[in-house]
């Protein structure tokens, strides 16, 4: 598979000044995973520290996306931020699960629920 066959689309909002949302489209895999870390690191630049990844349009992640995931989170912890993912496709979400990722990086069902957990946890609530 080449990107040209699935390109990877990544829209970028901000909620709020220090959360970013990035809404993913499209395969998330070996060939297309940069484009995404691009996204992080840009937004990691701009001081942002609760990153909220929607990837309920992408139909299929490997390997290279969840280290993805899973570096963005570790950044975050060291600066008191998170990363959370909302409404992953099933394919996506089962690779989560059987992976463990999906323990470790909250899994939500809409932008409001991720941003209610990031509330409680700049709250000093852990009980999420």
């Amino acid at each position: 598979m080449s990107i040209a066959q699935n390109p990877l689309s990544v829209e970028v909002s901000l909620p709020r000044e220090d959360v970013v949302l990035l809404t993913v489209e499209g395969h998330l895999d070996i060939d297309t995973s940069t484009g995404l870390q691009h996204h992080l690191a840009n937004q990691f630049q701009h001081g942002r520290r609760h990153f909220l990844l929607d990837l309920s349009a992408v139909p299929f992640m490997d390997s290279s996306g969840m280290n993805i995931i899973i570096r963005a989170y570790q950044q975050t912890r060291e600066l008191d931020g998170s990363v959370h993912i909302i409404s992953p496709t099933a394919p996506v979400r089962r690779i989560l699960d059987l992976t463990g990722v999906s323990i470790t990086v909250p899994v939500s069902n809409s932008v409001e629920d991720s941003l209610a957990l990031v509330d409680k946890q700049q709250r000093g609530d852990d009980s999420a």
